[in-house]
């Protein structure tokens, strides 16, 4: 595969990731988030650091941090 080639795929790809995160958007925006659950999620997208939130089981938008009693509930699991 030639570099143009391959540069060409990156940007495709740039391009569909962005499509879709803009998806995710908008479906976590008119979600209602119904039912939640205290998971271990990445801090960033970009980053390996976890913590524990609160995230939506319809849409996975993170919603809340859980107070101290939850988060040592959560933990004893």
């Amino acid at each position: 595969m030639s570099f143009k080639r391959s540069l060409n795929k990156v940007e495709g790809l740039f391009s569909a990731r962005k499509k879709i995160e803009k998806e995710i958007e908008e479906i976590q925006k008119l979600c209602q988030h119904p039912t939640k659950s205290i998971k271990s999620i990445q801090e960033r997208l970009d980053s390996t650091t976890m913590v524990i939130r609160y995230v939506c089981n319809e849409c996975s938008s993170v919603i809340g941090i859980p107070n101290h009693d939850e988060l040592q509930n959560y933990l004893k699991q």
